[in-house]
C-alpha cells in the first residue's frame, strides 16, 4: 500500500492498523532529527542507531497506545531517548585509555548540570513559573529549537520565543 498522508498523527493510527508504509513514511520523516539529537547525547554512533531502530519497532508496537495531546514527535523523542538510555546502561563498562578523561572527573555538560541542580542558578529556575521551566529545558538544556520546542510544549514558536525572553529577564534579575 502506497501512503501519501503528511499529518503524522494519522500516519501513526495507519501504523497502529498494520500499514508498514505508514510506518517507512514516519521513519524517513523523523530519524534524521533524532538520529542528530541522539548523537548529542552519545558519541557511540553505533549506540544510537540501535537507539534509534528500537525506537520505530517500539513505534510499530505501540502505535495504538498513542494518545495524542502533543505532537508525535514529541512522543517519538521520548521513546529515543529511553531507548538511548536503556542501550548505554547494558554496555559493559570498558577500560579508558590514559588520555580520556577519569570517571570521577565530570565533564563539561556534567559539571553545568550540576551548577543547575544545586547553584544559584539552580534555585533561580525553580522561582520561574513552570511555563517558563518548560521552556528553558527544551531550548536550554534539550538544545530543541524554537519550533521543536513549541511543537514539543504544544505552544507556537513565538510564544517559546516571548517565554524564553521573560525567563533571560527574570533569570537576569535573580542572578545579578
Amino acid at each position: 500500500m502506497r501512503t501519501t498522508i503528511t499529518d503524522d498523527e494519522t500516519l501513526l493510527r495507519a501504523v497502529a492498523e498494520g500499514d508498514r508504509a505508514a510506518l517507512r513514511a514516519l521513519y524517513e520523516r523523523h530519524a534524521p532529527w533524532l538520529t542528530l539529537r541522539l548523537q548529542r547525547r552519545c558519541p557511540d554512533l553505533d549506540l544510537v542507531d540501535d537507539a534509534v531502530q528500537d525506537t520505530f519497532v517500539a513505534v510499530w508496537r505501540s502505535a495504538k497506545r498513542y494518545e495524542g495531546g502533543g505532537a508525535v514527535g514529541a512522543w517519538i523523542w521520548g521513546i529515543g531517548v529511553r531507548r538511548l538510555i536503556d542501550a548505554i546502561r547494558r554496555r559493559p563498562p570498558r577500560e579508558f585509555a590514559a588520555h580520556e578523561r577519569f570517571a570521577d572527573e565530570p565533564s563539561a555538560e556534567e559539571q553545568v548540570l550540576l551548577d543547575v541542580a544545586h547553584g544559584h542558578l539552580g534555585g533561580a529556575l525553580n522561582r520561574l513559573s513552570p511555563e517558563l521551566q518548560a521552556v528553558v529545558q527544551a531550548t536550554v538544556l534539550d538544545g530543541l529549537t524554537t519550533r521543536e520546542a513549541g511543537q514539543l510544549l504544544g505552544i507556537p514558536a513565538g510564544t517559546v520565543k516571548t517565554r524564553m525572553m521573560r525567563a533571560r529577564t527574570q533569570l537576569r534579575e535573580e542572578l545579578a
